[in-house]
C-alpha cells in the first residue's frame, strides 16, 4: 500500500513535533541500561541542577536562532557579566544590588552591541559574534586580572545555592526565565515578529515589521539571559572567573537544535528548548557515569551538532517542498 504525499507530510510533522521527546527518552533508556546508578532520584535532581545555567542561556539563544541568527558570544557575555558583579562588589565597593544591576546591564549592552553590528554593519551573525566572543573574553580577563574572584557576599550567591526541599539550586531561576520567555514568544507581538523574520525577512519588511529593531532586541534578550545565567553559575561556584563560560555556546546551540528549533530560522518553541537542554544534561551525566573521557564527550557532542543540522536540513527539504 503506497503512502500518499499528504500522509508523508503529516508523518513528518508528527515526528518533527515529538522528535525531541523521543530522543530524550531513548538516551534515558540507553544510559539506564548502561549504568545502574542512572535511575536514582538524586541523579535526576543533579541533572536538573547542572543544566539550569545552560537552560537560561539556551532560552535566549532560541530567540536568536529563530530569527535565522546565531550568537557565539554567550559564554563570554555570561563570564563578563558575572566578573563585573564580582569585581564591583569585592574591589570597587559597590552595594550588592548596584553590582547586580551593573552586571545585568553589561550583558544587555553586549547583546545589543551584537545586534547593532549585525544589523547596521550588515555582518553575518557568525562572524560578528565570533569577534565579540574573543573581545569580551579579553575584557573579562583584564577586569579579573586573569584570576578567579572570591570573597563574594553570601547574598549574591543565593540564586545559585537557594534550595527548597529536594529541588536543586538554579531551578527556580530557570523556571522563571522559561515562563517569561514563553510569554514573550507566545503572547506578545515581539514573539510573532521573531518567527516572521526567521521565516521570510523580506516579507516581514514588506509587512511593516521593524526587522533591525527586532533583531537588536532579540540579541539584547540573549545578553540578558547570559547575565542571569552568570549570576546563577557564580552562586554555584562561589566565585567568578573570565573563562567560566568556555564551550557553553556549542552546548546551547545543540540544545536549541535538539529541541526542534530550525537552524534556518522561522520555527521553534521554548518548551522544545527545555527538552533539548535536558537531553544535553542527561547525555553529559550518563557519559560521566559510564566513565567516558571528556575527549570522547567532545567528539560525541560535535557529532550530535552535525547530525541535528543534517536532520533539520533534510526535514525542511522533504516536508516543506
Amino acid at each position: 500500500m503506497k503512502l500518499k504525499l499528504g500522509d508523508m507530510k503529516n508523518s513528518g510533522q508528527i515526528f518533527q513535533k515529538f522528535s525531541a521527546v523521543i530522543i530524550l527518552f531513548a538516551i534515558i533508556i540507553i544510559f539506564g541500561i548502561g549504568s545502574p546508578r542512572f535511575f536514582r532520584v538524586q541523579n535526576f535532581l543533579n541533572i536538573i541542577g547542572q543544566t539550569s545555567t545552560l537552560g537560561i542561556i539556551s532560552i535566549g539563544m532560541t530567540f536568536v536562532i529563530i530569527t535565522a541568527g546565531i550568537d557565539l558570544s554567550v559564554g563570554s557575555i555570561m563570564a563578563l557579566s558575572a566578573s563585573i558583579i564580582a569585581v564591583s562588589v569585592t574591589r570597587w565597593n559597590f552595594p550588592p544590588l548596584l553590582a547586580v544591576a551593573f552586571g545585568m546591564m553589561t550583558g544587555i549592552c553586549a547583546g545589543v552591541f551584537n545586534g547593532l553590528v549585525i544589523t547596521m554593519g550588515r555582518i553575518q551573525p557568525f562572524i560578528a559574534t565570533l569577534g565579540t566572543l574573543t573581545a569580551l573574553q579579553g575584557v573579562a580577563l583584564l577586569i579579573t586580572r586573569g584570576f578567579p574572584v572570591t570573597g563574594i557576599p553570601e547574598g549574591l550567591l543565593v540564586f545559585g545555592r537557594m534550595k527548597v526541599g529536594v529541588i536543586p539550586p538554579g531551578f527556580y531561576v530557570l523556571a522563571m526565565v522559561a515562563v517569561m520567555g514563553w510569554i514573550v514568544f507566545n503572547r506578545m507581538v515581539l514573539g510573532r515578529n521573531v518567527v516572521a523574520i526567521g521565516g521570510n525577512e523580506e516579507a516581514s519588511k514588506t509587512a511593516g515589521i521593524k526587522v533591525r529593531l527586532t533583531k537588536v532586541i532579540v540579541y539584547g534578550i540573549s545578553g540578558l539571559c547570559c547575565s542571569i545565567a552568570g549570576i546563577v553559575l557564580m552562586g554555584r561556584l562561589r566565585s567568578s572567573n573570565a573563562l567560566m563560560g568556555n564551550g557553553v555556546e556549542l552546548q546551547a546551540i545543540t540544545a536549541v537544535a535538539l529541541g526542534g528549533t530550525s537552524m534556518a530560522g522561522g520555527m521553534g518553541t521554548i518548551g522544545g528548548t527545555i527538552i533539548g537542554v535536558l537531553t544535553i544534561g542527561v547525555l553529559n551525566n550518563g557519559l560521566d557515569l559510564m566513565s567516558v573521557t571528556p575527549y570522547w564527550q567532545k567528539v560525541i557532542l560535535g557529532t550530535i551538532i552535525v547530525a541535528v543540522v543534517l536532520m533539520d536540513s533534510w526535514r525542511r527539504r522533504k516536508f516543506n517542498d
